[in-house]
């Protein structure tokens, strides 16, 4: 296989820097706490609200929101991939994933007063667009880089895309901080900032769009089959071939676990500080932007680690700071300064432990079908990550505690690296014909 010119690899790194903004501004920080306040503004006298007639608490409405975005992915992203990689219009499929989700996001503007069902439906087509463009960009990642340049070049679009969320957030800091001085009101404020990671991600996609290459020849449609019809059946083969793969597979049930309990984490952490802590906005968004330049130098950190000692021990290390950080919060984490160190030490570790999990899982896969194998590796990024989400919804709303409803999430860690211990990297090289040093 030819690996493409620096060129590529940079329009590349965009999406990360593109994409990043949508995770920071809405995912990570605004929406959680403004979609609690609007689903709160409509709870009834009980104190409760009931979407599609099922009682919930406004409090965990969030996590049940994200649980079942996350579990329309698992039905959805393995077609996508298995499309992309069917028709060799990746580029195609990444635009159109892109600037669905994208749209979704700008239209957050219009929620206010009690629209924490509209807020639901936009966030679920976003994040399940969001899902999917991600399949197809990081199947990319073993076409524009060798199996040497992997680890630098995942680690370098995380890193990018750590700077990309960082400068719309603070663009968006400044907006609030500013809203009574330019006559509008907090709630505008964050409507406006929602908006504008979509259109953020729609702008900063276009270079990356440029940039990137289809490869191969689009393969022809059998008389009497669809695109999509066989696109299951691809998947349907991808997920019976994967047992050849011991290896790979192996990684994946690893990377299920952990993974979906950094997404929880990361996911849920603010809505503690906001509706726990009582931390204002104004420094939840300061907690967030620090996170987004303390991860840019975790991910130059953790590079560097893994060079020394290889990918999979640092990814193990990561995990075992995530279950640390889990335990701390559980029990002595009550001030401002305390949540910040939290989310400082979390950012320093959570680049490592996604960039190289991906570049990891580039090593262990056929060459050919990346975009069809990254699906199940995107599934296995979000497939339990509704697990731990209505994990931490249910132990919510039945003991009302933050605390133990985060503490929870630590089984899913302490698997995920019982697992990852048993990936035998260099027998997963040799299987799909790589060859690199050992360390």
């Amino acid at each position: 296989m030819r690996f493409t010119s620096t060129k590529e690899q940079r329009g590349w790194y965009l999406y990360d820097f593109a994409n990043s903004a949508f995770v920071t501004t809405g995912v990570t920080l605004f929406l959680g706490p403004y979609l609690t306040a609007l689903a709160k503004s409509a709870a009834g006298p009980d104190g409760l609200v009931h979407p599609l007639g099922i009682t919930v608490d406004p409090r965990s409405f969030w996590s049940y929101l994200v649980s079942l975005s996350v579990a329309v992915q698992v039905l959805t992203l393995p077609v996508v991939g298995a499309i992309a990689d069917y028709g060799r219009r990746k580029k195609q499929v990444l635009a159109v994933t892109a600037y669905l989700g994208a749209t979704a996001s700008a239209a957050m503007f219009v929620l206010q007063g009690s629209d924490y069902l509209l807020g639901g439906v936009l966030f679920l087509v976003a994040n399940v667009a969001f899902g999917a463009s991600v399949v197809i960009y990081n199947s990319f990642l073993p076409e524009i880089a060798a199996p040497e340049q992997r680890d630098a070049v995942s680690s370098k679009g995380w890193a990018i895309g750590y700077i990309g969320g960082g400068l719309l957030l603070a663009l968006n800091l400044a907006l609030f901080q500013g809203a009574a001085r330019i006559g509008i009101t907090e709630a505008m404020a964050v409507r406006i900032s929602l908006s504008s990671a979509g259109v953020w991600w729609a702008i900063f996609t276009i270079p990356t769009l440029l940039a990137l290459k289809n490869r191969g020849a689009a393969k022809s449609i059998p008389a009497g089959r669809t695109a999509v019809g066989m696109a299951v059946t691809q998947l349907a083969h991808t997920l019976r071939d994967v047992r050849r793969y011991p290896e790979a597979m192996t990684f994946l049930i690893a990377y299920l676990l952990y993974n979906d309990a950094i997404q929880a984490v990361i996911a849920l952490v603010t809505q503690f500080g906001n509706d726990e802590l009582k931390i204002p906005v104004s420094q939840l968004t300061l907690a967030i932007l620090m996170a987004q330049f303390v991860g840019f130098f975790g991910n130059i950190l953790f590079q560097w680690v893994a060079s020394a000692v290889g990918a999979k021990r640092a990814v193990a290390v990561t995990v075992v700071i995530w279950t640390l950080l889990l335990i701390y919060i559980y029990a002595a984490v009550k001030t401002a300064g305390e949540f910040f160190a939290v989310i400082a030490v979390g950012a320093l570790v959570m680049g490592g432990s996604q960039a190289l999990s991906r570049s990891l899982y580039a090593q262990l896969i056929p060459k050919g079908r990346e975009a069809e194998y990254y699906s199940v590796y995107e599934v296995s990024d979000k497939g339990t990550s509704w697990l731990c989400p209505l994990l931490f919804g249910v132990a919510l709303q039945f003991t009302g505690s933050y605390r133990l409803a985060l503490l929870s999430l630590i089984v899913f860690f302490a698997a995920g690296f019982l697992v990852l211990l048993r990936v035998d990297v260099a027998k997963g090289e040799r299987a799909v014909g790589i060859q690199t040093p050992v360390v």
